[in-house]
């Protein structure tokens, strides 16, 4: 059996700080039917946790997540390409670039663990967020959060959305 207070203890440290960071809570709505190269890739394992006491706020997220894998792969704050488009295409803007820099790192969608989204309107454009979040987020779905902010990087900014994935 390892030693844990040497070398193999902060390895395993490492790893029990890693997955309590990954387990975060939070909340998505997300589609159930991947797509076969939406699978997470080889070695990586996601599993949503819905324990008694702890229920989601919304259906079909996850109130947190427990996910291994080699590589951790944080993507800041995107935002839309186009600032002056509707709502909806915004979030679509944001969340197809968040598919690039997944794509880029050799994951996808399937990879993610956890969501932040922020929101200049958090009550008006959150319910859209719900219904396009569905096309992007596969089971299980990631922890999530929403937060209602007063201003954002640029004046003319209105949303940010920033994953985390494990590869």
């Amino acid at each position: 059996m390892p030693n844990r207070s040497g070398t193999n203890g902060n390895l395993a440290r490492r790893d029990l700080l890693r997955t309590a960071t990954l387990a975060a809570a939070g909340g998505l709505l997300c589609d159930q039917s991947a797509k076969a190269e939406d699978a997470p890739t080889d070695g990586v394992k996601r599993q949503a946790l819905h324990p008694d006491g702890a229920p989601a706020a919304d259906i079909g997220y996850s109130p947190a997540i427990l996910a291994e894998g080699k590589k951790i792969l944080m993507i800041s704050g995107q935002g839309p390409k186009d600032h002056n488009a509707d709502i909806e295409t915004q979030i679509r803007q944001a969340l197809d670039k968040i598919g690039l820099l997944l794509k880029a790192a050799g994951g996808s969608y399937a990879n993610v663990v956890m969501v932040r989204h922020y929101w200049l309107h958090l009550q008006r454009d959150l319910p859209i967020f719900r219904k396009i979040r569905r096309e992007y987020f596969v089971e299980p779905c990631p922890a999530s959060t929403g937060i209602g902010v007063s201003e954002l990087a640029t004046s003319d900014l209105q949303l940010e959305i920033e994953v985390v994935a494990i590869l």
